[in-house]
């Protein structure tokens, strides 16, 4: 029996006039293998001495002389990330797409490394498409982006945005086209999505599909009609209803977008945005806001947990003196197969403490559904709570302290833990959503005087 076909990803952004306030919004689901963990971790800013290497998922390649503090949302055995942020507010996401140029399984930079170095190298979205850009030219993009003997490769698509602007950057092969986007929405898909509307391009593009006879030369150059496959993959023709979906979701809101808006994008199961299938399902979800005042702080939505219809979106706020989450943080293997030679030959439970927690809460709400949406209910005030603190944080009216915002994250997860901790549940269960004691967020918001 053939395996279920892949999905993907999604993601979206939003720029004022379409958002409520102004600010950018980023968002992004991963869709991964159903049982792969996706982990949230923090990494500081950091200054390397000349000649350092890096040593990326698959390939060691050249440090940079200093990297900025990053926060990733990753799969756990890779180096790289699906998506994340950093202290200067640029947020990266990508997708796998297959094009007319052959899909390398050689080991190079996956696109998820790609996100990550981007991310570590640039102050603004614009700096991080050149370094990406400038990455593909001199290492390539290839290597198996499962854990898994059987080969799974693809090119990437990337959305990156900072407090001013965003951009579509998309390969094939070496090659790339790149959207800037400076009002409006956009969203991206598994497939080629830039038409004629080319902002920069890698220099030999244009040559590249004149002598392949993908382009005659004359009239207008549309990247996607040129660069995409005439025959599909199973998985494209599905990411193309996917596209059209999240498409028209941007425009039904345009206006009045805000992180409330895209979490419910992204909890869309109707439109396929939100997987939950036998072989692939979304495995971890972000949301961000970057105000255009310079003086406000970006605030940073993570699920750390798969299916964000079931899942809670915790603030993270980059400042000095943070404080590590590490139940998002999956255990460490001495004898790692995704780094042995030859890889992937046997598998490790690389399940973190959160993604336990949340795992068996699902067994037991799915096993009692009354029950199950009592505990829904009441985890989705948790998140109001976090989303609330972020909303004052960003209006000005919330002047927290420092250790407040360093444990922001760190205690929201904390109280997630808590609320799943089946033996807590059973205590509380009788207890209506309304009635929720927010002593009980652990500090979750911000705003809470009391600290547990």
């Amino acid at each position: 029996m053939a395996a279920p076909a892949p999905s993907s990803c999604d993601c979206f952004v939003a720029l004022p006039p379409a958002t409520a306030a102004p600010v950018v919004v980023f968002g992004k689901n991963a869709d991964r293998p159903r049982d792969e963990v996706q982990e949230v971790v923090y990494v500081p800013a950091a200054r390397h001495r000349p000649g350092d290497k890096v040593q990326c998922t698959y390939i060691e390649i050249e440090q940079v002389e200093r990297t900025h503090a990053v926060v990733l949302s990753r799969p756990a055995w890779l180096w790289g990330a699906e998506m994340g942020a950093n202290e200067h507010g640029v947020c990266v996401g990508n997708e796998g797409v297959w094009t007319r140029e052959p899909v390398g399984e050689q080991e190079a930079l996956l696109g998820m490394d790609l996100v990550r170095l981007a991310l570590e190298r640039s102050r603004s979205a614009h700096e991080a498409v050149r370094v990406i850009a400038a990455l593909l030219e001199r290492h390539g993009q290839g290597g198996p982006c499962k854990e898994e003997p059987a080969p799974f490769c693809y090119h990437n698509t990337f959305l990156l945005a900072d407090r001013a602007e965003a951009w579509v950057l998309e390969t094939a092969g070496p090659y790339w086209a790149a959207q800037r986007i400076t009002e409006g929405s956009r969203n991206i898909s598994n497939q080629l999505s830039i038409g004629t509307d080319i902002t920069a391009e890698h220099a030999g593009l244009r040559q590249r599909a004149r002598s392949q006879g993908w382009w005659s030369g004359d009239g207008e150059f549309s990247f996607a009609e040129v660069f995409s496959l005439e025959q599909q993959p199973v998985r494209m023709e599905a990411a193309k209803a996917r596209y059209r979906a999240g498409r028209e979701l941007l425009r039904q809101h345009a206006g009045r977008i805000t992180a409330e808006t895209f979490m419910g994008i992204l909890r869309d199961k109707a439109s396929g945005i939100c997987v939950d299938s036998e072989g692939f399902r979304t495995a971890g979800s972000m949301v961000s806001v970057l105000p255009r005042d310079p003086a406000l702080p970006c605030v940073h939505f993570f699920t750390a947990t798969p299916d964000p219809s079931r899942s809670v979106f915790k603030p993270f706020v980059f400042v000095d003196g943070l404080k590590p989450a590490p139940q998002v943080m999956s255990p460490s293997f001495a004898d790692d197969p995704a780094k042995k030679i030859p890889r992937f030959q046997s598998k490790v439970d690389r399940r973190h403490q959160l993604y336990r927690r949340h795992e068996a809460a699902l067994a037991l709400m799915e096993s009692d559904p009354e029950q199950g949406q009592k505990l829904q209910e009441t985890l989705r005030a948790l998140e109001r709570q976090g989303l609330e603190a972020a909303h004052a944080l960003l209006a000005g009216t919330l002047a927290p302290a420092p250790e407040e915002l360093a444990e922001l994250f760190f205690d929201c997860v904390d109280a997630e833990m808590k609320f799943y901790n089946w033996e807590t549940y059973k205590e509380m269960r009788d207890i209506p959503p309304s009635a929720l004691d927010p002593s009980l967020a652990s500090g979750c918001t911000s705003a809470a005087p009391a600290r547990h």
